[in-house]
């Protein structure tokens, strides 16, 4: 048995989770404490009930996650809020929950581990959020269909691409998540192929008149990448067994 103090003292300070800004909601670090000890981790990208009751069978004592329960904003605990705390308080399972500092952490973040995933090396933090770099960017000339493909490969699913921009790739940028509507911003930053979870409809017109490379993976599958490695890394340093509590979305 660990303790959970020792957990979340060492993973503020590996994700600099008090220096880095984020939205309110997002409430990075310990969202509910447990009676003090960890003996599994479980990752999963989202705070539910589906997996809260997931982490409960599997006997989770600590479940790290990209979305916390707050990001409905200040809320009354009654219906779905409630639901997930009792399930959390009756099974001992304490939540930690880590959204920008770990998407832009650049050993274990979401965008560091896609790039890996996708081949791409020499890769550079862009793309400022909150007064930090998110997303990582990799000068790469690649066919964009041989993209494309690796994409799907790395997800594990479908890709939705939008192929207006040069047939082979200048410069890469990824932004897990939803970041599609911030397209005309990456645009001015020399990506010609960009890479996120999910886009606005308008985004696909603005890719056409950008003359940009538009691949749209999912929001929950970019999202995967960041809690795996994040656990596996706890796992080996504090030598606690973890496990992946797979949730999808549809997103």
């Amino acid at each position: 048995m660990t303790s959970l103090s020792e957990i979340v003292n060492y993973t503020n300070d590996f994700l600099r989770v008090r220096e880095i800004d984020d939205w309110d909601n997002a409430l990075n670090g310990l969202q509910i404490e447990n009676s003090g000890g960890v003996s599994k981790i479980g990752a999963s990208v989202d705070a539910s009930t589906r997996v809260l009751a997931a982490a409960a069978k599997q006997n989770v004592d600590l479940l790290v996650v990209h979305h916390g329960l707050f990001w409905p904003g200040l809320r009354p605990v009654t219906g779905a809020l409630c639901r997930q705390l009792k399930i959390a308080f009756e099974n001992n399972i304490a939540l930690y929950s880590a959204h920008l500092p770990l998407d832009l952490h650049p050993r274990l973040g979401n965008n560091a581990q896609l790039a890996a995933a996708l081949g791409l090396k020499s890769n550079q933090p862009f793309f400022e959020e909150k007064g930090q770099l998110i997303g990582v960017k990799a000068r790469v000339s690649s066919p964009c269909d041989q993209l494309d493909r690796k994409l799907q490969k790395a997800l594990r699913g479908s890709v939705k691409a939008f192929m207006f921009g040069p047939k082979n790739t200048g410069t890469i940028g990824i932004i897990t998540g939803g970041a599609g509507s911030e397209i005309y911003k990456v645009a001015q930053q020399g990506i010609d192929t960009f890479i996120t979870g999910e886009a606005p409809h308008w985004a696909a017109v603005a890719a056409d008149e950008l003359g940009m490379n538009l691949l749209l993976g999912g929001h929950y599958a970019t999202e995967v990448f960041g809690v795996k490695a994040l656990a596996a890394h706890l796992s080996k340093r504090f030598k606690v067994p973890w496990t992946f509590l797979d949730c999808p979305t549809g997103m």
